[in-house]
Protein backbone atom coordinates (compact mmCIF):
# COMPACT_ATOMS: atom_id res chain seq x y z
CA UNK A 1 0.00 0.00 0.00
CA UNK A 2 1.21 3.49 -0.89
CA UNK A 3 1.52 6.44 1.45
CA UNK A 4 -0.44 9.64 0.76
CA UNK A 5 1.54 12.17 -1.24
CA UNK A 6 2.53 15.58 0.17
CA UNK A 7 1.40 18.19 -2.39
CA UNK A 8 3.91 20.98 -2.93
CA UNK A 9 1.23 23.62 -2.37
CA UNK A 10 0.12 22.08 0.94
CA UNK A 11 0.41 23.61 4.40
CA UNK A 12 0.65 22.21 7.92
CA UNK A 13 -3.13 21.79 8.10
CA UNK A 14 -3.02 19.70 4.93
CA UNK A 15 -0.77 17.13 6.55
CA UNK A 16 -2.87 16.38 9.57
CA UNK A 17 -3.16 17.17 13.26
CA UNK A 18 -1.90 14.56 15.73
CA UNK A 19 -3.04 14.29 19.34
CA UNK A 20 -1.00 12.12 21.71
CA UNK A 21 -2.47 11.42 25.13
CA UNK A 22 -0.34 9.87 27.85
CA UNK A 23 2.71 10.36 29.98
CA UNK A 24 2.43 9.67 33.68
CA UNK A 25 4.39 12.10 35.84
CA UNK A 26 7.28 9.62 35.93
CA UNK A 27 7.14 8.88 32.18
CA UNK A 28 6.90 12.16 30.24
CA UNK A 29 9.58 11.09 27.78
CA UNK A 30 7.28 8.58 26.09
CA UNK A 31 4.99 11.20 24.59
CA UNK A 32 7.97 13.36 23.67
CA UNK A 33 9.44 10.50 21.63
CA UNK A 34 6.06 9.64 20.09
CA UNK A 35 5.28 13.27 19.27
CA UNK A 36 8.56 13.97 17.53
CA UNK A 37 8.21 10.67 15.65
CA UNK A 38 4.80 11.77 14.36
CA UNK A 39 6.29 15.00 13.04
CA UNK A 40 9.23 13.15 11.51
CA UNK A 41 6.70 10.94 9.70
CA UNK A 42 5.25 14.05 8.08
CA UNK A 43 2.32 15.14 10.28
CA UNK A 44 1.64 18.87 10.13
CA UNK A 45 0.49 19.73 13.66
CA UNK A 46 1.16 18.17 17.05
CA UNK A 47 -0.70 18.30 20.35
CA UNK A 48 0.62 16.50 23.43
CA UNK A 49 -1.88 16.05 26.25
CA UNK A 50 -0.40 14.99 29.56
CA UNK A 51 -0.39 15.50 33.33
CA UNK A 52 -0.62 19.10 34.48
CA UNK A 53 2.60 18.76 36.50
CA UNK A 54 4.76 17.84 33.52
CA UNK A 55 2.97 19.58 30.61
CA UNK A 56 5.16 22.74 30.74
CA UNK A 57 8.34 20.66 30.58
CA UNK A 58 6.96 18.62 27.69
CA UNK A 59 6.13 21.86 25.86
CA UNK A 60 9.66 23.16 26.30
CA UNK A 61 11.15 19.83 25.19
CA UNK A 62 9.01 19.84 22.03
CA UNK A 63 8.61 23.50 21.06
CA UNK A 64 6.73 22.49 17.92
CA UNK A 65 3.77 21.18 19.95
CA UNK A 66 0.77 22.47 21.83
CA UNK A 67 1.16 21.04 25.34
CA UNK A 68 -2.24 20.47 26.92
CA UNK A 69 -2.23 20.26 30.72
CA UNK A 70 -4.72 17.67 31.98
CA UNK A 71 -6.13 17.13 35.44
CA UNK A 72 -4.11 14.46 37.23
CA UNK A 73 -4.49 12.07 40.15
CA UNK A 74 -1.85 9.94 41.86
CA UNK A 75 0.75 10.66 39.22
CA UNK A 76 -1.32 9.87 36.16
CA UNK A 77 -4.05 11.52 34.07
CA UNK A 78 -7.33 11.72 35.98
CA UNK A 79 -10.54 10.14 34.72
CA UNK A 80 -12.02 13.63 35.07
CA UNK A 81 -9.89 14.74 32.10
CA UNK A 82 -11.85 12.47 29.71
CA UNK A 83 -14.20 15.19 28.32
CA UNK A 84 -11.24 17.48 27.65
CA UNK A 85 -9.38 14.70 25.86
CA UNK A 86 -12.41 13.89 23.72
CA UNK A 87 -12.72 17.54 22.74
CA UNK A 88 -9.14 17.59 21.50
CA UNK A 89 -9.60 14.20 19.79
CA UNK A 90 -12.64 15.34 17.83
CA UNK A 91 -10.53 18.11 16.28
CA UNK A 92 -7.60 15.85 15.44
CA UNK A 93 -6.91 13.75 12.36
CA UNK A 94 -5.28 10.92 14.34
CA UNK A 95 -4.86 10.14 18.02
CA UNK A 96 -2.42 8.01 19.99
CA UNK A 97 -3.68 6.85 23.39
CA UNK A 98 -1.49 5.23 26.00
CA UNK A 99 2.13 6.26 25.42
CA UNK A 100 3.80 6.62 28.81
CA UNK A 101 0.84 5.14 30.68
CA UNK A 102 1.37 1.96 32.67
CA UNK A 103 -1.21 -0.79 32.96
CA UNK A 104 -3.41 0.09 35.93
CA UNK A 105 -7.06 0.23 36.90
CA UNK A 106 -7.02 4.03 36.84
CA UNK A 107 -5.53 4.21 33.34
CA UNK A 108 -7.99 1.61 32.07
CA UNK A 109 -10.90 3.59 33.53
CA UNK A 110 -9.58 6.75 31.88
CA UNK A 111 -9.38 5.01 28.51
CA UNK A 112 -12.87 3.56 28.96
CA UNK A 113 -14.33 6.99 29.68
CA UNK A 114 -12.53 8.53 26.70
CA UNK A 115 -13.53 5.80 24.25
CA UNK A 116 -17.09 5.82 25.56
CA UNK A 117 -17.48 9.32 24.11
CA UNK A 118 -15.40 8.70 20.96
CA UNK A 119 -16.64 9.66 17.54
CA UNK A 120 -14.75 8.74 14.36
CA UNK A 121 -11.18 9.98 14.73
CA UNK A 122 -8.66 7.26 13.75
CA UNK A 123 -6.82 6.05 16.84
CA UNK A 124 -3.72 4.10 17.81
CA UNK A 125 -4.02 2.23 21.13
CA UNK A 126 -0.75 1.42 22.86
CA UNK A 127 0.82 0.60 26.23
CA UNK A 128 -1.40 1.44 29.22
CA UNK A 129 -4.48 2.07 27.07
CA UNK A 130 -4.55 -1.56 25.93
CA UNK A 131 -6.18 -2.50 29.22
CA UNK A 132 -9.42 -1.20 27.71
CA UNK A 133 -9.55 -4.16 25.33
CA UNK A 134 -8.98 -6.67 28.09
CA UNK A 135 -12.06 -5.28 29.82
CA UNK A 136 -14.10 -4.74 26.65
CA UNK A 137 -12.87 -6.53 23.48
CA UNK A 138 -15.61 -4.82 21.45
CA UNK A 139 -14.67 -1.28 22.46
CA UNK A 140 -13.27 -0.40 19.01
CA UNK A 141 -16.12 -1.81 16.92
CA UNK A 142 -17.84 1.54 16.46
CA UNK A 143 -14.72 2.93 14.77
CA UNK A 144 -15.41 0.76 11.69
CA UNK A 145 -11.88 -0.69 11.44
CA UNK A 146 -10.35 2.77 11.93
CA UNK A 147 -8.11 1.73 14.82
CA UNK A 148 -4.64 0.27 15.29
CA UNK A 149 -3.14 -1.51 18.28
CA UNK A 150 0.61 -1.94 18.72
CA UNK A 151 1.25 -4.55 21.44
CA UNK A 152 4.29 -6.68 22.12
CA UNK A 153 3.70 -10.33 22.97
CA UNK A 154 3.22 -9.70 26.69
CA UNK A 155 0.66 -6.96 26.10
CA UNK A 156 -1.12 -9.12 23.52
CA UNK A 157 -1.30 -11.99 25.98
CA UNK A 158 -2.81 -9.75 28.63
CA UNK A 159 -5.27 -8.21 26.16
CA UNK A 160 -6.52 -11.59 24.92
CA UNK A 161 -6.26 -13.40 28.25
CA UNK A 162 -3.96 -16.13 26.90
CA UNK A 163 -0.47 -17.34 27.68
CA UNK A 164 2.45 -15.43 26.20
CA UNK A 165 4.01 -18.71 25.06
CA UNK A 166 1.01 -19.36 22.82
CA UNK A 167 1.61 -16.07 21.04
CA UNK A 168 5.30 -16.78 20.61
CA UNK A 169 4.52 -20.20 19.07
CA UNK A 170 2.27 -18.77 16.35
CA UNK A 171 2.30 -14.97 16.21
CA UNK A 172 0.87 -14.84 12.67
CA UNK A 173 -2.26 -16.71 13.72
CA UNK A 174 -2.68 -14.69 16.90
CA UNK A 175 -2.31 -11.37 15.06
CA UNK A 176 -4.86 -12.42 12.44
CA UNK A 177 -7.37 -13.68 15.00
CA UNK A 178 -6.92 -10.63 17.23
CA UNK A 179 -7.49 -8.23 14.33
CA UNK A 180 -10.77 -9.96 13.48
CA UNK A 181 -11.89 -10.18 17.11
CA UNK A 182 -11.02 -6.60 18.08
CA UNK A 183 -11.95 -4.89 14.81
CA UNK A 184 -8.57 -3.19 14.56
CA UNK A 185 -5.32 -3.44 12.65
CA UNK A 186 -2.83 -5.29 14.86
CA UNK A 187 0.92 -4.67 14.75
CA UNK A 188 2.22 -7.50 16.94
CA UNK A 189 5.75 -6.42 17.78
CA UNK A 190 8.71 -8.76 18.16
CA UNK A 191 11.93 -9.82 16.46
CA UNK A 192 9.51 -10.48 13.60
CA UNK A 193 6.54 -8.11 13.51
CA UNK A 194 3.20 -9.22 12.09
CA UNK A 195 0.66 -6.68 10.85
CA UNK A 196 -2.88 -7.99 10.40
CA UNK A 197 -6.14 -6.31 9.40
CA UNK A 198 -9.74 -7.22 10.31
CA UNK A 199 -10.24 -8.17 6.64
CA UNK A 200 -7.60 -10.90 6.83
CA UNK A 201 -4.58 -9.10 5.32
CA UNK A 202 -1.29 -10.19 6.86
CA UNK A 203 2.17 -8.65 6.49
CA UNK A 204 5.48 -9.71 8.00
CA UNK A 205 8.46 -7.47 8.76
CA UNK A 206 11.51 -9.60 9.52
CA UNK A 207 14.36 -7.23 8.73
CA UNK A 208 14.79 -5.45 12.05
CA UNK A 209 17.68 -5.86 14.46
CA UNK A 210 18.27 -6.39 18.16
CA UNK A 211 19.16 -2.73 18.70
CA UNK A 212 15.45 -1.86 18.52
CA UNK A 213 14.92 -3.73 21.79
CA UNK A 214 15.55 -0.59 23.82
CA UNK A 215 13.60 1.72 26.09
CA UNK A 216 11.32 4.09 24.16
CA UNK A 217 11.49 2.16 20.89
CA UNK A 218 7.80 1.23 21.03
CA UNK A 219 6.81 4.85 21.68
CA UNK A 220 8.75 5.87 18.60
CA UNK A 221 6.98 3.25 16.49
CA UNK A 222 3.55 4.28 17.76
CA UNK A 223 4.32 7.92 16.96
CA UNK A 224 5.43 7.12 13.41
CA UNK A 225 2.25 5.13 12.80
CA UNK A 226 0.10 7.95 14.19
CA UNK A 227 1.84 10.55 12.04
CA UNK A 228 1.20 8.52 8.89
CA UNK A 229 -2.42 8.00 9.95
CA UNK A 230 -2.84 11.77 10.37
CA UNK A 231 -1.54 12.31 6.85
CA UNK A 232 -4.45 10.28 5.52
CA UNK A 233 -3.01 6.77 5.31
CA UNK A 234 -5.42 3.94 6.01
CA UNK A 235 -4.81 2.11 9.30
CA UNK A 236 -3.27 -0.86 7.48
CA UNK A 237 -1.02 1.35 5.35
CA UNK A 238 0.05 3.41 8.37
CA UNK A 239 0.90 0.29 10.36
CA UNK A 240 2.82 -1.44 7.54
CA UNK A 241 4.85 1.64 6.64
CA UNK A 242 5.33 2.62 10.27
CA UNK A 243 6.84 -0.76 11.11
CA UNK A 244 9.06 -0.59 8.04
CA UNK A 245 10.32 2.95 8.74
CA UNK A 246 10.99 2.10 12.38
CA UNK A 247 12.96 -1.00 11.40
CA UNK A 248 14.85 0.76 8.64
CA UNK A 249 15.84 3.56 11.04
CA UNK A 250 17.24 0.93 13.40
CA UNK A 251 19.17 -0.69 10.58
CA UNK A 252 20.65 2.66 9.54
CA UNK A 253 21.83 3.30 13.09
CA UNK A 254 23.23 -0.19 13.48
CA UNK A 255 25.45 0.34 10.45
CA UNK A 256 26.78 3.62 11.81
CA UNK A 257 26.88 3.00 15.56
CA UNK A 258 26.62 -0.76 16.02
CA UNK A 259 23.71 -3.11 16.61
CA UNK A 260 23.60 -2.58 20.36
CA UNK A 261 23.59 0.67 22.29
CA UNK A 262 21.80 3.22 20.11
CA UNK A 263 18.93 5.15 21.69
CA UNK A 264 15.28 5.39 20.72
CA UNK A 265 15.65 9.17 20.35
CA UNK A 266 18.33 8.57 17.71
CA UNK A 267 15.81 6.75 15.53
CA UNK A 268 13.89 9.99 15.03
CA UNK A 269 16.44 11.76 12.84
CA UNK A 270 16.72 8.76 10.50
CA UNK A 271 13.06 8.68 9.50
CA UNK A 272 12.80 11.59 7.00
CA UNK A 273 15.76 10.50 4.86
CA UNK A 274 14.47 6.93 4.62
CA UNK A 275 10.94 8.06 3.79
CA UNK A 276 12.06 10.61 1.22
CA UNK A 277 14.41 8.13 -0.45
CA UNK A 278 11.39 5.92 -1.12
Amino acid sequence: PSLPSRPVDGHKGTFGRVLIVGGEVELPGAIILAGIAALRAGAGKLQLATCRTTAPFVGVSVPECLAAALEESNGTISEKAAPTIVGYANDADAVLLGAGLRTSDSNTKLTQRVMGKWQETPVVIDAGALGLLRQNPRALEKLNDNAIITPHAGEMASTLGIDKAEIERDPARIATEAAAKLGAVVALKGSDTYIASPDGDLYLYDSGNIGLATSGSGDTLAGIVTGLLARGATPLTAAVWGVFLHGAAGNALSKRLGRIGFLARELLDEIPAIMNAL
